[in-house]
């Protein structure tokens, strides 16, 4: 199928969680999702941003069928609370997005003592996969699609220094998440393929879309250039979020792929698939990202490998 020309199918009677589901590329995947018939679980950190966004939706789409549900993915009991309360009320996802994230702040560390970006961008999504693993595995051609970023390609994930006690760089550790992300989706295909697992792993990355990723950094060189000097190269953020949409509905979207914009540079352009960074299919990392993850969140994934 030709993604040049590639539509949503309709999504009638599957269950859609978008985390960052109140703006950028969140809303924009909310939006299109709903429009095509999809029961979409807004997970957001601020819910009155989720009411809004949710009623803005459903203002041009009446018969959108929408949740606002509070998720904070730096917070370990909100990410528990959030797992806990769809296994008690439902309803039953089909499809996890992990989709939210946040881009290059100042140093800053969880209550936990974990890196901002890292524990927001990776550990906050490691874990709500894993708590939610077993009832996307009863889901309707159940997917995980984690976002990541280009600049994945940039990074190393630095085991000794993951806080960035000695060493920070806000867009170093922004990278470092997204490395993260990269390798976590990988390793999660991997797994769930030895599991024989009707789930599949695909990755996806935006390109360069406008939205308040880039604007809500703090004042500071990242500002400049991603919110004010590059932004006329920016794609809006209903493109940019094609290559996850696409991951998360298409036919043929196979485990471990990963599909960003098909444009120069990946910057802009209908989804293809594209190179992952050989770091994020790296065995080694992705076993010792995932046992530290694990040991991190608390959070195992209920899987065992298939009978031989």
């Amino acid at each position: 199928m030709s993604t040049q020309s590639w539509t949503i199918p309709d999504q009638s009677g599957r269950t859609f969680i978008v985390t960052g589901a109140s703006s950028g590329l969140g809303l924009a995947t909310t939006l299109a999702l709903a429009r095509e018939g999809a029961h979409v679980i807004l997970a957001v950190r601020d819910e009155a941003k989720g009411r809004a966004a949710a009623a803005r939706i459903t203002t041009a789409h009446p018969r959108a069928r929408l949740q606002v549900r509070p998720l904070d993915l730096a917070n370990p009991d909100s990410v528990h609370t959030f797992a806990a309360r769809l296994r008690a009320d439902g309803p039953r996802p089909d499809v996890l997005i992990n989709n939210a994230g946040v881009m290059a702040p100042p140093r800053t560390l969880t209550a936990q003592g974990h890196e901002l970006q890292f524990a927001t961008n990776h550990l906050g999504h490691f874990a709500l996969t894993g708590l939610l693993l077993d009832l996307l595995a009863q889901g309707a051609d159940p997917r995980v699609v984690t976002v990541t970023s280009a600049n994945h390609r940039k990074a190393q994930i630095v085991f000794d220094d993951l806080s960035g006690e000695r060493r920070y760089s806000p867009m170093g550790h922004y990278n470092q998440s997204k490395l993260a992300n990269a390798a976590f989706g990988w390793e999660l295909h991997r797994r769930l393929a030895d599991a024989g697992s009707p789930i599949r792993s695909v990755l996806a990355h935006p390109g360069y879309a406008a939205t308040g990723l880039q604007s809500g950094t703090p004042v500071g060189p990242v500002r400049l250039l991603f919110g004010r000097v590059l932004i006329p190269l920016a794609q809006p953020a209903d493109q940019g979020a094609l290559s996850q949409l696409y991951a998360s509905a298409a036919p043929g979207v196979r485990g471990g792929d990963f599909l960003g914009p098909g444009g120069p540079g990946e910057l802009r352009g209908a989804p293809k698939r594209v190179r992952l960074a050989p770091a994020a299919t790296n065995p080694e990392t992705g076993r010792r990202l995932w046992e530290l993850s694990e040991r991190l969140t608390g959070v195992h994934f209920p899987l065992d490998p298939a009978p031989a």
